[in-house]
C-alpha cells in the first residue's frame, strides 16, 4: 500500500476507534440510568445523567463531523485523484480531470489505487455511520428521559400544591372558629355566660361550622377545577 494511504487509513482508524471506544463507555452508562430514572430522582443520578448526555452530544458532534468530511470526499472524486497521483510523475487535466502520467504503469497503478480509497473511505464511512446513529439513539433516549423526569416532577409539584391550597382552606375554617371563640372570649356581658349550655352549644357551633365550611369551600374549589 502507497505511503498515502496509509497515513490516510491510520488517520481514519484512530479517529474511528475512538470514538468507538468513548461509545462502547458512555452506553452501559446510559443504560443503567435509564432503567433507574425516573423512579429515583436524586441528585446524583441527575448529575450522571447531564453528565452522559454532554459526553452523547460531543460524540455525535465529533461523529456527524467526520461523517460529513467523509461524505464530501466520496463525492469530489478530484480530492480522491489528487491523493492517487502524490509522489508520482502526473497531472490532473483541468478540463476533463483525467489523469495524465509519464508512464502509463503508473495511471494504471493510480487508478486501482482509486477504487482503493474509495473502498477504504466507504468502509470507514459506514463505520462512522454506526457510531453516529447509535449516539443519536442514546441521546433521543436520554432526551425522553429528561421530558419523562420533568413530567414527574410537575406532578410531584401539583399534588405539594394541592396538599398546600387543602392545609390553606383547613386554615382559614379554624380562623373563622378562632374569631368566634375570640369574641365570645371578651370581657363583655352577653347573657350567655348564665347559661350553662351555652358553652357547649357554642363549641357545637363552632366545630360543626368549620367542618361544614371545610367541605363547602372543597367542593367549590373541585366544582371549579381548582383541585
Amino acid at each position: 500500500m502507497p505511503f498515502q494511504l496509509e497515513v490516510v487509513e491510520a488517520a481514519l482508524l484512530s479517529r474511528i476507534q475512538r470514538l468507538e471506544r468513548r461509545l462502547m463507555h458512555v452506553e452501559p452508562r446510559v443504560a443503567a440510568l435509564l432503567e433507574v430514572l425516573p423512579n429515583r430522582l436524586t441528585g446524583d443520578v441527575l448529575e450522571q445523567l447531564r453528565l452522559s448526555k454532554q459526553s452523547l452530544v460531543e460524540l455525535g458532534s465529533r461523529a456527524g463531523d467526520l461523517k460529513q468530511m467523509l461524505i464530501d470526499l466520496l463525492e469530489d472524486p478530484h480530492e480522491i485523484r489528487r491523493i492517487c497521483i502524490m509522489g508520482r510523475n502526473c497531472t490532473l487535466d483541468k478540463v476533463s480531470d483525467d489523469m495524465e502520467c509519464a508512464v502509463p504503469l503508473e495511471k494504471q497503478v493510480a487508478e486501482e489505487e482509486e477504487e482503493e480509497i474509495e473502498m477504504l473511505l466507504e468502509n470507514y464511512l459506514q463505520r462512522c455511520e454506526s457510531c453516529h446513529g447509535q449516539a443519536e439513539r442514546l441521546l433521543d433516549s436520554a432526551r425522553e428521559m429528561e421530558d419523562s423526569i420533568a413530567v414527574n416532577l410537575s406532578s410531584r409539584r401539583l399534588e405539594v400544591s394541592r396538599v398546600e391550597l387543602l392545609l390553606q382552606v383547613g386554615t382559614f375554617c379554624v380562623a373563622v372558629g378562632a374569631l368566634i371563640a375570640g369574641i365570645f372570649g371578651m370581657n363583655l356581658k352577653s347573657y350567655l355566660e348564665n347559661n350553662t349550655w351555652a358553652f357547649w352549644a357554642t363549641t357545637g357551633g363552632i366545630a360543626v361550622g368549620a367542618v361544614a365550611g371545610f367541605f363547602i369551600m372543597y367542593k367549590y374549589l373541585k366544582d371549579r377545577k381548582i383541585l
